[in-house]
């Protein structure tokens, strides 16, 4: 008789996640991340997009020496929403006013995700943060636990 254990089939978080918080645009981030960790990340044709309207832009790169795949992907989505400002008036009138989304919500200072997935013995998490935080626009750089993260489908990108 063989007895089969659900956890088994429950993937261990095979990946990294830092954390980047700056106030440059996505492209010029890739850019410094390119050149001083010598990657080769580019804009994916097809942004992330949720049926609430948010989208946020996301680089890709597949190491296939390393066997790695590195993502860098927007946290913040601004979306321009419709209002009813006075309903009391005969006339109705609507006010345009931008909304913020998070695609991480326990991380609203982060503006970027950084996903290393990989095999954990090849990573070198303390490595990748120190050179991050070597590029002078970045603010700051941390790693980001995904166990703490109350749902971890939005940072499947596959």
């Amino acid at each position: 008789m063989r007895k089969l254990i659900l956890e088994d089939f429950i993937e261990d978080i095979d990946y990294a996640l830092i954390g980047i918080h700056c106030a440059i645009e996505d492209y010029r981030l890739a850019y410094f991340l390119n050149k001083h960790l010598g990657l080769n990340l580019k804009r994916k044709r097809v942004d992330i997009e949720y049926i609430d309207t948010s989208s946020y832009s996301i680089f890709e790169w597949e190491d296939e020496k390393q066997l790695t795949v590195w993502n860098l992907v927007s946290n913040i989505s601004k979306i321009e929403v419709n209002a009813v400002v006075d309903v009391t008036s005969l006339f109705i009138n609507e006010e345009k006013f931008t909304k913020t989304k998070h695609l991480i919500p326990e991380y609203k200072k982060v503006n970027f995700i950084l996903k290393i997935t990989v095999d954990p013995n090849q990573y070198l998490e303390k490595q990748v943060l120190n050179k991050i935080l070597e590029i002078p626009q970045v603010v700051t750089a941390f790693a980001i636990d995904a166990n703490d993260l109350k749902t971890t489908d939005q940072l499947i990108f596959n």
